[in-house]
């Protein structure tokens, strides 16, 4: 039972009980006001456990499974048993950071709310693509690029929608949980860096 699979499943366990109760979900979800005002502080990780319906919990958590257990994989072999330590920080934290934007955003607002693993998934992808940023990435099946290019494109979306901000999807979290995975590879394995660039340089000069 790898630690991946324990986090989907507590998170897909929690994500069923909300959706049959409503009281459930508007108590766990991000709600940057009640955060301000009533100190629910909780909200900035248990978002990170539900869902808004059963197709955003398929997506999140068949994206997690993929790149989750690869990372857990990497953490291990850098830092041996310590490493699901360094996993569970990355995922947990990333939930909660790439939150911190969205509450600085909304903490007037009593009507905004958003939830959803997205953040903490986001950087996970991200932390995969910095130390194999040549592994393809699948775009709904079909499309197949580097992870290098799809970071770039990700990032750059995610950017550009959040700043519309004319949809009802938290792209401030996709963009803020892409960029602490980053820096958090940075942080604890700082070789990523080197390593990055050398697999890129490879991949150019192939050309």
């Amino acid at each position: 039972m790898t630690i991946t699979n324990i986090l989907i499943g507590l998170t897909v366990l929690i994500s069923m009980v909300a959706f049959s109760k409503e009281s459930v979900m508007q108590n766990l979800m991000m709600n940057p006001y009640a955060i301000k005002n009533k100190q629910q502080y909780y909200r900035f990780l248990t978002s990170g456990f539900i869902h808004g319906n059963h197709f955003h919990l398929l997506v999140n958590m068949f994206s997690f499974y993929f790149f989750g257990t690869a990372m857990e994989n990497v953490f291990y072999y850098l830092f041996g048993n310590k490493g699901s330590y360094y996993f569970v920080a990355l995922y947990l934290l990333a939930i909660i950071v790439s939150d911190l934007p969205t509450y600085f955003k909304q903490k007037n607002n009593a009507a905004y709310n958003s939830l959803g693993a997205s953040g903490g998934v986001a950087a996970m992808i991200f932390a995969f693509i910095i130390f194999m940023p040549l592994q393809r990435i699948c775009l709904y099946i079909a499309l197949c690029i580097p992870g290098f290019i799809f970071g770039v494109a990700y990032i750059a979306y995610s950017y550009y929608q959040g700043r519309k901000s004319q949809d009802h999807i938290n792209h401030d979290a996709h963009l803020y949980g892409s960029l602490f995975g980053l820096l958090f590879c940075i942080i604890v394995n700082p070789a990523c860096i080197p390593n990055f660039i050398a697999q890129i340089g490879g991949w150019i000069s192939s050309f």
